[in-house]
This record gives C-alpha cells, sequence and structure tokens, in this order.
C-alpha cells in the first residue's frame, strides 16, 4: 500500500500510459456501442415474431449470448432471430472472448504492473550517499563483489535500464537503481563524484560509451572496467578508464603457473601486515611424503608453514602432518627466507609427457600461450576447428571422448590437466572422468560460479580457479590494499584489529580457531611481528591479528568478533 501513490502518479501523468488508457477508452467505447446496437435490435426482431420485452431484456439477452452463457429462456423461432443470434454470439467471442482480455492486458494490467515497478525501484541514490560502489551489470564478477562488499560494510549499487529487470535484483535483495546507462544524469543520480569505484562490466563496446559519460559527470572517480578483446584496452584507457583487466586471460595465465612442470619455487601472492605470503606445490619436492617436522623446512629456510591445503580443506600444520603429493603449502617469511626455499627445492620440475589443456578458448589459449613462454610442453583439445591454432600442439575433438584425450596424452604420464570450459556442468562432468581415467594426475579445474567451487573440489580437482572470484578479489584488493589476499581459490588471507572481546586474553582462551575456523599466523604490535605466535601469548587492543582462512570463516570471524 505504501507504493500506491506513487503507482498512481507514475500510471497517470506519463504519457504512454496516457496513450494506453486512451486507447483503451475507445475500444469499451466500440462493445457499449455494439451491445447497444443489438439490444436495439433484439427488440425490432422480437416485434417481427409478436413478442414484446423490456429493454433491461434486450440488454440482459445481449449480454448472455456475447458472453457465450447462453441460459437459452429468451430465444428467437424464426430464421431471421436464429441468423442475428448466430452474428451476436460470434462477435461476442471476437470482442469479450479475445479482443477485450488482450487489450485490458496490453493497455492496463501491463502498464500497471510497470508502474508498480517504477515506483518499486529507486531512481536515484540519497544526496548524502558516499563511499559507495557503482557496478552497471549483474554478472558472475559482480555477484561475487557483492558478497564481499557486504561481508566489509560497504554500500554499492546496480545501475540497469529496463524495470524487468530491477524487480527480479529486488526480489534477489540486489540494491538497484534504474536509469539509462548512456546518459550524464545517470551517474548524476548515482552520485558518481562521491563513490569510492565505478566497476563497468558491460560488454567492450557498451564499456567505452559508459566510460566516456561517467568522465563527462567526474573526473576523478576510480573506473575499473572488464576487456574481452586484447585491442579493447587501449580504447578503453582512452574513454577514461583507471584499470583495464583482462580477467579471462588472468585466469588462464593463473591456471598454467600452477601446473607441475612449471616451477617449483615459491609463489608469493604478495604482502600484508608487511609480511610476505607465499604458496608452494609439494608434488616433486624433497619434502613430498614427510612429516611437517621431518622436513625441517624452518630450520633449513626460515619460512613458517602457517597452513596445507588440499582440495578445498584448509589444514593447520601439526609437527606429524604428512605432506602429501597434492599439497600446496601456505608460507610465511621473509625475502630472504623465500630464496632459501626456492635453492632447497630447486627450480623446475621435470616431465616427458605434456601437460593438457581442455578447451582452446580465451582462458585454454591464454594458458598454452604462457605453457608456451615458459617452456612447457602442451596440448589442447579442442572441437572447434577455428579455434585450432597449431595441429602439432592441438588435438581436434571432444573433450569428453577418449580417443582425444589419449591422442593428447592424458594416459601417458602428463603431469597436469587444466580443465579451461566456460560451462561448470561441463568442468565437473570432465574432472570426475579425469580423475577416473588419471588417479594421481594434477586436475586444475576453472568454476565460473562461486557455488560451484566447492563442488568441483569434492569430485577430485586438487585446485579450482574461479573468473569470478578472481575479478572480485582484484577489486576489493583495489579498495583494501594490504588488508586482504586470496590464496588457493576460497582461501583468504587477512587482517584484524584486535577487539575488544579478545583484549587481555590468550589465544587458547580466546579460542579463535575453534569458534571461527580460522587461524592466527601473526601478531603485529607496532613494526614488529609475531609470526605462528604461542597459543599462550596474551592479546592486546593496539595490536593486529593476521588471520588465514577460508571465506566462509573470514565471515565467522567478522560476524562473532567484530
Amino acid at each position: 500500500m505504501k507504493y500506491l501513490p506513487s503507482q498512481l502518479i507514475y500510471f497517470f501523468q506519463n504519457k504512454t500510459m496516457k496513450k494506453n488508457l486512451r486507447n483503451l477508452r475507445k475500444f469499451l467505447f466500440v462493445i457499449a456501442a455494439t451491445i447497444m446496437i443489438y439490444s436495439i435490435l433484439f427488440h425490432f426482431i422480437m416485434e417481427y415474431e409478436g413478442r414484446e420485452f423490456s429493454w433491461i431484456t434486450g440488454f440482459y439477452w445481449t449480454l448472455t449470448v456475447m458472453s457465450t452463457l447462453g441460459f437459452g429462456d429468451i430465444t428467437f423461432t424464426s430464421d431471421p432471430g436464429r441468423f442475428f443470434s448466430m452474428i451476436v454470439l460470434l462477435s461476442g467471442i471476437v470482442f469479450l472472448l479475445i479482443m477485450l482480455p488482450f487489450t485490458f492486458i496490453r493497455f492496463f494490467y501491463a502498464p500497471w504492473l510497470e508502474s508498480q515497478a517504477q515506483s518499486r525501484t529507486p531512481h536515484e541514490l540519497p544526496k548524502g550517499m558516499i563511499n559507495h560502489i557503482i557496478m552497471t551489470s549483474y554478472e558472475p564478477i559482480a555477484m561475487s563483489l557483492i558478497m564481499r562488499l557486504e561481508q566489509y560494510g560497504y554500500n554499492y549499487v546496480v545501475a540497469v535500464q529496463d524495470t524487468q529487470t530491477a524487480s527480479e535484483l529486488l526480489d534477489l535483495n540486489v540494491k538497484v537503481v534504474i536509469g539509462e546507462l548512456d546518459k550524464p544524469e545517470t551517474y548524476l543520480k548515482l552520485r558518481t563524484e562521491k563513490a569510492a569505484l565505478v566497476f563497468v562490466n558491460n560488454d567492450d563496446m557498451l564499456n567505452t560509451n559508459i566510460i566516456a559519460t561517467i568522465r563527462q559527470v567526474s573526473e576523478s572517480v576510480p573506473v575499473i572496467t572488464v576487456a574481452n578483446a586484447f585491442d579493447s584496452i587501449d580504447i578503453l584507457e582512452l574513454a577514461g578508464a583507471t584499470h583495464v583487466y583482462q580477467f579471462t586471460r588472468m585466469l588462464g595465465v593463473t591456471m598454467a603457473q600452477h601446473a607441475l612442470g612449471v616451477s617449483a619455487q615459491a609463489n608469493i601472492i604478495g604482502t600484508i601486515g608487511g609480511i610476505l605470503i607465499a604458496e608452494a606445490y609439494a608434488a616433486h619436492t624433497p619434502y613430498e611424503g614427510k612429516e611437517l617436522i621431518e622436513s625441517r623446512l624452518r630450520e633449513k629456510t626460515g619460512v613458517i608453514v602457517v597452513g596445507i591445503w588440499r582440495r578445498g580443506v584448509l589444514e593447520i600444520p601439526r609437527p606429524q602432518t604428512v605432506i602429501q603429493s597434492n599439497s600446496i603449502l601456505l608460507l610465511a617469511g621473509s625475502e630472504e627466507h623465500f630464496r632459501r626455499y626456492d635453492d632447497f627445492v630447486g627450480s623446475f620440475r621435470t616431465f616427458e609427457a605434456p601437460a593438457v589443456i581442455l578447451g582452446g578458448g580465451r582462458v585454454g589459449q591464454a594458458a598454452a600461450d604462457t605453457l608456451e613462454e615458459l617452456g612447457v610442453d602442451y596440448r589442447v583439445v579442442e572441437k572447434n576447428r577455428d579455434t585450432v591454432k597449431d595441429d602439432s600442439k592441438y588435438i581436434l575433438g571432444d573433450a569428453a571422448d577418449i580417443h582425444a584425450l589419449e591422442r593428447a596424452g592424458i594416459s601417458a604420464e602428463a603431469p597436469s590437466v587444466l580443465i579451461t570450459s566456460h560451462d561448470d556442468d561441463m568442468n565437473i562432468y570432465l574432472t570426475i572422468y579425469c580423475r577416473e581415467l588419471r588417479p594421481n594426475i594434477q586436475i586444475i579445474s576453472r568454476a565460473i560460479r562461486d557455488r560451484n567451487i566447492s563442488k568441483l573440489y569434492s569430485v577430485g580437482a586438487d585446485i579450482v580457479m574461479s573468473y569470478a572470484s578472481m575479478g572480485a578479489n582484484k577489486i576489493l584488493n583495489f579498495l583494501k590494499p594490504d588488508d586482504i589476499l586470496m590464496l588457493a581459490e576460497g582461501l583468504n588471507v587477512f587482517k584484524a584489529g584486535v577487539p575488544d572481546s579478545l583484549s587481555g586474553k590468550s589465544l587458547a582462551e580466546n579460542q579463535i580457531r575453534r569458534k571461527t575456523g580460522c587461524n592466527v599466523i601473526a601478531i603485529r604490535s607496532g613494526d614488529s611481528f609475531n609470526v605462528n605466535p604461542d597459543p599462550t601469548d596474551k592479546l592486546k587492543e593496539d595490536e593486529e591479528l593476521i588471520l588465514i582462512g577460508t571465506a566462509e570463516a573470514e565471515k565467522e570471524f567478522k560476524d562473532i568478533f567484530s
């Protein structure tokens, strides 16, 4: 009921609605005139048959015949009367049963629903809105980003152009504002000049138009956009984009860098709170198959193992933890520590068989180009002949065909298989298939939607990388630099100040790990760090925690201790 006044205002003041109502009135006038004429003719024909009825009876007979109810209490006995009855009946079918419902829906009901959607959807943000994030489309990256923005307390809005999309997103509890994306007025209403960031995530042509429009409103607001084609990068930058990313290419490059045979060295992800964080693969290293205490990693290199990630499960390292071939070690240390680590494990692993890439699309081609640059042999299985670049490296065939996979070398000693399809259903299918064919092969799979990451891990993928999460984390790192690092897909290292509820108590007393699933890997006090702190250490109010955990565990920590 609270929307009714605005609905009525929109309904009766909109020019299109006024035109629709005029058309509806004309049609209703035609029906009323037809009923009147038929009622008059009813009396003339009844007089011809020698009978007489009231005017009410004439209207009654006309309506019952036109509506096909036909009670039969009043009927003609002459042929002219029966012929007239057939005309009334047929015209009633056309007017009342066909044209009236269509006209009513077209000119009244549908516009009324649209007015409801229009009145329900905001057309601008409040004047006091600042430091919000604007998105111009709702797609996988935006979905993933919205979850993270809500987790970190950022305001956001998705700009859409049509009321139907706006209504669907409102039903999903997504914050939207309706407006045309190529009009400066839309971005004025979105308070773009006071926004923290605009994420332009449509196709390349529309992105260019949107960015140029935004720059008419604000020259300073940061604009991040996505380029599908490599040639579009320069155009989008010239239009005014602050950062242009090719997330599909980045995904392919990252997948290739994680393949066995590329490097045994630690892959430094970044710095958080002044501590270098890296990931390293256990396969074919001196410590593979050993207990953590037996590996003597800390003694020999200085790095600290802060977590072990294996097929989507984070394990808190214990001295007796066995380092398996498909384990990913999460390491913390300094540059000197990681130099010593690289010397300890050696630079490269060599494999005689090539890595196998399933899918030759943009992600698969980026992965192939990266392996080519790194000097790692590979084979690409692709069923689209137009995509095949090099007959010596590409296998024409279906990735689900055992013969195509055998020609690619999967049944030999291929170290890794990279599944790059743009279809999560296909990726899950191929993961199960490859794990059945080669139980010990490293499987790196792509995920389109975050909800399928856990499924891919559960069916046998060793590493899952999400296009949506990669994009969302890149944007979040722009907003919160040095506050969060994404390691393996779904696993984050993040900072948090010591909450009042934890201050003065030890880690053992606070039971952070048991309550949230997060593990404290370091405590920062001023410029000093206590890496891998003792559980009995007391936390102080002015200290900062550096924690590791899954996205769900991070959210749990913030919900409990924020």
